[in-house]
C-alpha cells in the first residue's frame, strides 16, 4: 500500500508511558494505571505502572491522563484553504496552495488525527504532499489516497475541476481503476450516484450501468484494493451493496431500507456518514455541534440548502440505524474538523465509546490497515494520542487542541499542547 511505504522513519529507543487511563480503541472498558512501552516505532508491551521502567527507556507520566490510538478520518478531500487577495494584490502564484495543503495536514496531526483516507482531491495535490512527507519535509498524517474519482460522464466533471476521471463502458471503467493504482492510489472510489453538492445532479438514477459497476469493482477487488461508494439516492446505496463495495460513503437514506443495512451487515460493508458534510452545506458553523435554530451562513443554493438540512436529519438517522443493524460504522468528516464530527455523531445519537470506536478501529478496518493501527496493542504502530481528560465522558475534550496533550507517529512526538510550552520567564 503506498500509504504505507510512504510512512517516515521510526523513532528509535524506548518510550514508557506510565500511569494512564487506557482507552485502546475496541470498545472494551477504560482501564487505569497502565503503562505502555513503546519501542523502535512500535507497541511492545502493555502493563501496570507499577510493573518497572524497562532498561534504557525514557519515562513519560500520564496521571490523570487517557491514552488512546491516533484517530483515523475516513473520508477527507484533502485541500489547503488558498486565501482570496484583495483587489489590486498580488496574484497567488501556482505553486502556492500546497504549501496551504501542507498547513492543512499539519494541523490534522495536531489534533490527534494521525491517519486520513483522501476521497478526491485536485490533480496529484495528495500524492505530492505524501511524497514530501516520505523525505522529510514536514509532518502529517498517514495519507492514503483514490487518485481521481471514477464517475460517469455526467454535469459533476464540470463542477469538481481535476478531481474526477469520467469513464463508460466496462472496458474503460477497468482502464480508469488501473490508471489510479498507476499514480499510487490505495483504494478506489467510485460515483454511483451525482453529488448533491451541485445542481445539475441527481440521486437517481445510478451513474454507471451494472456491467460497469460489476467491472470496476473486479478490477479493483483483482488488483488488491477497497472501493469506497458515492451513495446518496437509494439505487446507488443498492448497486453499492449488490456488487459488494466496501465502503458506503454518506449514504444518507439507508434508513429507508432496512433490508440493505442488514446485507452490509451480514456483508461487513462499513457506513461512513459524514455528518459534517451536510452541516458545511446548509452553511452551518465548523464548531456547531446542535444544527437545531443554528443560522445558515454560506451555504449552497436555497434548494440545495434545504436538501442539506434534510440530510442531517436523514443521516443521522441512517447512522443510528446502521448501528442497530449490526452495520460497522466509521468517523469521516468530509472536510470538516474530526473531532467535531465525532461530537456530533455522538449528539445525534451514538454512545461516546462507539464513536471513539468508529474513529480508531472501525475506521482503520474499513481502510483495511488495521494491522498496523486503530487500537493499542502490542505489535501495532506507536501512532498514539494523550488526551488531558476523558473522551468518554467529556466528548469534547477531542475539540480542544488545547487538550490534545501529546500525538506520538510511530513513536515519535510530534505534536501536542506539551510541546508548545511557553519560554520561562
Amino acid at each position: 500500500m503506498p500509504a504505507l511505504l510512504a510512512a517516515p522513519p521510526p523513532a528509535g529507543g524506548r518510550l514508557h508511558l506510565v500511569g494512564a487511563r487506557l482507552l485502546d480503541g475496541t470498545g472494551a472498558a477504560a482501564r487505569d494505571g497502565v503503562a505502555v512501552l513503546v519501542e523502535e516505532g512500535l507497541i511492545a508491551r502493555i502493563g501496570a505502572t507499577g510493573d518497572g521502567v524497562p532498561d534504557g527507556a525514557v519515562v513519560v507520566e500520564l496521571e490523570g491522563k487517557t491514552l488512546m490510538p491516533g484517530l483515523v478520518d475516513a473520508h477527507v478531500h484533502v485541500a489547503g484553504e488558498t486565501p482570496r487577495p484583495q483587489a489590486g494584490s498580488e496574484p497567488i502564484l501556482e505553486g502556492t496552495a500546497q504549501h496551504f495543503l501542507q498547513g492543512r495536514l499539519r494541523e490534522y496531526l495536531r489534533r490527534g488525527v494521525t491517519t486520513l483516507r483522501d476521497v478526491g482531491s485536485q490533480g496529484l495535490q495528495p500524492q505530492e504532499a505524501r511524497q514530501a512527507m516520505r523525505y522529510g519535509a514536514f509532518r502529517g498524517p498517514r495519507l492514503l489516497t483514490c487518485g481521481k474519482i471514477i464517475s460517469a460522464t455526467a454535469p459533476g466533471g464540470r463542477f469538481y475541476g481535476t478531481m474526477y476521471r469520467e469513464a463508460d463502458g466496462p472496458d474503460d471503467v477497468r482502464k480508469a481503476v488501473r490508471e489510479q493504482i498507476r499514480m499510487g492510489a490505495d483504494f478506489v472510489k467510485v460515483m454511483t450516484t451525482g453529488a448533491r453538492s451541485n445542481e445539475l445532479e441527481d440521486p437517481e438514477p445510478t451513474q454507471l450501468t451494472d456491467a460497469e459497476f460489476a467491472a470496476l469493482v473486479d478490477e479493483a477487488h483483482r488488483l488488491g484494493v477497497r472501493v469506497a461508494a458515492h451513495v446518496e439516492g437509494l439505487p446507488g446505496a443498492e448497486a453499492a451493496v449488490e456488487h459488494g463495495m466496501d465502503t458506503v460513503e454518506h449514504g444518507m437514506y439507508l434508513n429507508q431500507r432496512p433490508d440493505l443495512l442488514e446485507r452490509m451487515a451480514q456483508a461487513g460493508q462499513t457506513l461512513v456518514p459524514t455528518l459534517s458534510g451536510y452541516y458545511w452545506m446548509a452553511g452551518i458553523g465548523r464548531d456547531v455541534i446542535d444544527p437545531a435554530g443554528a443560522e445558515s451562513k454560506d451555504g449552497l443554493t436555497g434548494p440545495l440548502l434545504e436538501l442539506a438540512l434534510y440530510n442531517i436529519e436523514q443521516g443521522a438517522e441512517s447512522m443510528r440505524a446502521a448501528v442497530a443493524a449490526g452495520v460497522p460504522v466509521a468517523l469521516g468528516t468530509d472536510g470538516g474538523e474530526t473531532g467535531i464530527e465525532l461530537a456530533r455523531m455522538i449528539h445525534h445519537g451514538l454512545s461516546p465509546s462507539a464513536a471513539v470506536v468508529s474513529a480508531t478501529s472501525a475506521a482503520a478496518q474499513a481502510l483495511g490497515i488495521d494491522e498496523h493501527v486503530g487500537t493499542v496493542e502490542p505489535g501495532k504502530l506507536a501512532d498514539l494520542v494523550v488526551v488531558d481528560g476523558d473522551p468518554l465522558a467529556e466528548p469534547g475534550v477531542l475539540t480542544d487542541p488545547s487538550r490534545i496533550w501529546l500525538v506520538l507517529q510511530l513513536g515519535e512526538p510530534v505534536a501536542g499542547a506539551v510541546l508548545e510550552r511557553p519560554l520561562s520567564g
